[in-house]
């Protein structure tokens, strides 16, 4: 396998992120109905001390975004477990297995993974290297660039690598960072220039721009994109469309299918989940253009009884301003 190939126009490698709460199954198996990414990866399934990973392994279904491949991101702390649930999701379909390196929930760190694991190098390295020894597949990981600060940066960065993983994804903000500053791509940079194995960019890629920007300020192989493509949902072949010089016609079909999809996968939520992750979803789309935001209000606050009766309102408000932004 080439790790993180160009397509024949020139583009980098596209992944759709990891992304707990609206990157869920029916985020995902929606934007594989889109396309435009070459792979997707669940959001972190957790291996906890006292895990039974038969059970836990499970949860990974490899044909949900079908026909575009989709990994399996692992958490944990205990090198036995977390080898031990990679060969149970390798024999399940994964065709890759990656470790999470970069949850910042207190409720995570606090048992010591997600970015806890950032704090101890050596331990970083026992995890990802017990998975590397338990498969066939690649292993990857996905990092942020410290805990408290960047100290620890470099460390884990080789750490990682020494492990035998296949590529990095850097996410280059710490865990006290959380979401809010702008992301450091300088770091995403040191970490091209330090490394031999490829490095994935991650963070703030909201549109085309941003991604040809990262690419040129950090030489990086290839983009993760997670909330951009909440925002955008045709980000990823508007991306593969720049390089292509090929004109990319965004569709209110191809639209309705991504949100009818979306939907399908939520009827087995009560009524109130239904319309929460609904409005979720559509709080993201609002940032799209200016025209739309000015609806916002209206569609999100429109009492309705069913899921239904408010995706009908909200979609018939939706389109007309949809349209004409693109």
């Amino acid at each position: 396998m080439t790790f993180l190939p160009k397509n024949s126009f020139g583009c980098p490698y596209l992944i759709l992120a990891p992304m707990e709460g609206v990157g869920d199954r029916s985020f995902r198996k929606a934007m594989a109905s889109v396309g435009g990414f070459d792979e997707a990866c669940t959001e972190f399934m957790r291996v906890p001390s006292n895990a039974h990973v038969p059970s836990l392994a499970n949860r990974y279904e490899a044909n949900e975004t079908f026909p575009i491949p989709q990994a399996a991101q692992l958490m944990g702390s205990d090198p036995e477990l977390m080898a031990e649930m990679a060969r149970a999701v390798e024999r399940r379909g994964a065709q890759r297995i990656d470790l999470n390196c970069g949850c910042p929930s207190n409720t995570v760190t606090g048992r010591g993974a997600g970015s806890s694991l950032l704090k101890e190098p050596d331990h970083l390295y026992k995890v990802a290297k017990s998975m590397v020894e338990a498969v066939n597949v690649p292993v990857t990981a996905k990092l942020r660039s410290g805990f408290t600060d960047t100290s620890l940066f470099h460390d884990n960065l080789l750490a990682a690598q020494a492990s035998g993983i296949k590529y990095l994804t850097l996410h280059p903000r710490t865990k006290v960072d959380g979401y809010g500053p702008p992301a450091k791509w300088e770091l995403i940079a040191q970490a091209k220039q330090l490394l031999k194995i490829p490095v994935v960019g991650n963070g703030d890629i909201l549109t085309v721009q941003d991604a040809l920007n990262m690419l040129k300020q950090t030489k990086c192989d290839g983009l993760m994109i997670g909330r951009g493509s909440v925002i955008n949902p045709f980000i990823f072949h508007e991306i593969k469309s720049h390089f292509s010089a090929q004109p990319f016609e965004k569709k209110w079909d191809v639209f309705s299918r991504y949100i009818d999809v979306f939907t399908e996968d939520l009827k087995e939520m009560s009524v109130k989940g239904q319309l929460n992750k609904l409005k979720q979803l559509m709080s993201f789309l609002f940032k799209f253009n200016s025209k739309l935001r000015e609806k916002k209000q209206k569609i999100l606050t429109h009492q309705t009884v069913n899921a239904q009766s408010f995706l009908s309102f909200a979609l018939e408000n939706y389109q007309e301003d949809w349209m004409e932004a693109n």
